[in-house]
């Protein structure tokens, strides 16, 4: 049977309450800030590659044509 001492407890990990050291809170910065830079990138390249066609058809089929006469 365990002792009191032998307990998992969240006291005896290292990073708990603060205790993290300075390279590990660093290290999560750099992963936070790294996927913040990917995903404004992504958003700013789906934002300028978003071209929509306003012409439905095709060169024998001209299909609806979006000026009036």
């Amino acid at each position: 049977m365990r002792t009191q001492d032998e307990e998992l407890s969240m006291h005896k990990i290292e990073d708990y309450d603060n205790h993290e050291s300075k390279g590990k809170r660093n290290t999560i910065r750099i992963v936070i800030a790294i996927g913040l830079i990917i995903g404004a990138i992504y958003a700013v390249f789906k934002y300028n590659n978003n071209e929509v066609s306003d012409y439905v058809g095709t060169q024998y089929n001209p299909g609806i044509v979006p000026t009036k006469n």
